[in-house]
């Protein structure tokens, strides 16, 4: 593989110069509780996992901030609050917040290639939120906008495989800018009610999962991030979500995946597609149940657990898969996709029950999806595995995870196009490591079997580590 690693040695070089002194600083206060959970738009997915809404709190009047000592050890922000900026520019309704997000690739072994089969791939992320509330008075109104840097394409080519191994790739080049999505967002009743009008992006919204859904912090390979059966869309589009009561929510999304194939879709704003041509908008349906939150006393003793149903619809022609007699035969096409999913995290055992905002303990997920075989290369994707926190004692915010997966293609492709058409699995193991609360570092370990799903594949050994970094 040509290196393109310019920005990418550069910014390991820094990261390996200040993170030496760090790791030598005893412990970092590890053992100290969490902080209170904020939104993470500071790395993808830019929407948290859905929560019911909380009661409406009545509004103290603000108690002055005095403001803490600098402590690179222990800030949340590595630029922690300049000369108070950061807080005074919060204090109006506007957030800026950038965050890193590299990793070092290898093909040790099998595949397709292994000669020179590694990469530094990274995203810096542009985050801006602006809070109409606290800037107009316009109560539950907010802007999102995030702008995306990203440099080199990853060892996918020399895997083979359908999947990236590691999900924090850019682009061919060292130059790859683009405005990745925006929206308004508009919050009502308490929070119960909320809408969405922007560029979003699908898998944001949709087949979350607490503890298998974020690149950054989480498991590294995209069949862990992603239901491989799901067309994920990034376009135009509309959100609604509403949560008639605290233990069920129901939402449905709208998004216009021409965007995705437009020729210069990099850095586009989404209107170049949205309202010209055929309307080809991709709609997905889900509502999730919380049983922890049922209004009974035995569901209070249950540890927080998500369960997800869903329904996706594409209107969009595609191509059938059969045999075309070496292009004797006219090709076939059929439109109107549908296919289903299904997914649920739950948290088993917890170190400390009677603490709410403790997260040390052991959680489980999985992952279902369908889609119809006579048009979708993969026709059953499933994944499952499991997450500690804490594991290690004095380590409380580390996190060490194991998953398995699997795309299983189409029968219909097997029969009628390509015999050696199986299906490609996914083992992996990583342990995120917190440095500081600004700085995640996470070794990983992959094995690939059948990359890209025929038999004759060589299965593949990848090992790499990620970092995060939150400005």
């Amino acid at each position: 593989m040509n290196s393109k690693h310019g920005l990418g040695q550069l910014v390991w070089l820094a990261l390996g110069v200040s993170l030496v002194g760090l790791l030598c600083v005893p412990a970092l206060g590890q053992s100290s509780p969490p902080p209170a959970s904020v939104e993470p738009t500071a790395s993808p997915p830019a929407e948290p996992e859905p929560t019911p809404p909380p009661p409406a709190p009545a509004e103290p009047a603000a108690a002055p901030k005095e403001a803490a000592p600098y402590d690179i050890r222990t800030t949340k922000k590595l630029l922690g609050d300049p000369g108070g900026l950061r807080s005074a520019l919060e204090d109006v309704g506007i957030v800026f917040d950038p965050v890193l997000g590299t990793a070092f690739s290898i093909n040790t072994r099998g595949g397709a290639n292994t000669h020179h089969a590694h990469d530094i791939t990274g995203q810096m992320f542009h985050n801006i939120i602006l809070d109409f509330d606290k800037m107009f008075g316009l109560k539950g109104g907010s802007f999102f906008f995030r702008g995306i840097q990203a440099w080199n394409d990853g060892i996918r080519p020399d895997v083979g495989s359908m999947s990236q191994p590691f999900f924090v790739i850019g682009g061919p080049t060292d130059k790859t800018i683009e405005i990745d999505k925006w929206w308004y967002r508009q919050r009502l009743f308490d929070d119960r009610l909320e809408f969405r009008l922007g560029k979003l992006l699908a898998s944001d919204l949709v087949d979350r999962n607490a503890i298998a859904d974020n690149m950054l912090t989480e498991f590294c390979s995209q069949m862990f991030y992603l239901n491989q059966s799901i067309p994920d869309t990034r376009g135009l589009g509309a959100f609604v979500r509403a949560w008639p009561v605290d233990w069920l929510y129901l939402q449905a999304v709208a998004v216009d995946p021409d965007t995705d194939l437009h020729k210069h879709r990099h850095g586009t704003s989404g209107f170049e597609t949205a309202f010209h041509g055929t309307a080809h908008f991709r709609t997905y349906f889900e509502f999730g149940l919380l049983p922890n939150k049922l209004p009974m006393d035995w569901a209070k003793r249950l540890y927080p657990g998500n369960y997800r149903f869903g329904l996706w619809y594409d209107p969009a022609s595609k191509q059938v898969f059969f045999d075309d007699l070496g292009g004797l035969r006219a090709a076939r096409r059929q439109s109107g996709d549908v296919g289903w999913y299904f997914n649920f995290d739950q948290m088993i055992w917890k170190e400390k029950p009677s603490e709410p905002t403790d997260k040390q303990g052991l959680s489980i997920f999985a992952r279902y999806g369908f889609a119809h075989p006579e048009v979708n290369r993969i026709n059953h994707f499933w994944s499952t595995g499991a997450a500690y926190t804490g594991l290690i004692p004095g380590r409380d915010k580390d996190t060490l995870g194991f998953a398995v997966g699997q795309s299983i293609l189409s029968k219909t492709l097997r029969h009628n196009v390509n015999a050696l058409a199986d299906r490609e699995t996914v083992y992996e193991l990583y342990y995120a490591i917190s440095v500081t609360p600004w700085c995640l570092i996470t070794p990983d370990l992959q094995v690939i079997t059948n990359p890209g799903g025929n038999k004759n594949a060589h299965d593949a050994l990848v090992a790499g580590v990620r970092v995060r970094i939150e400005f």
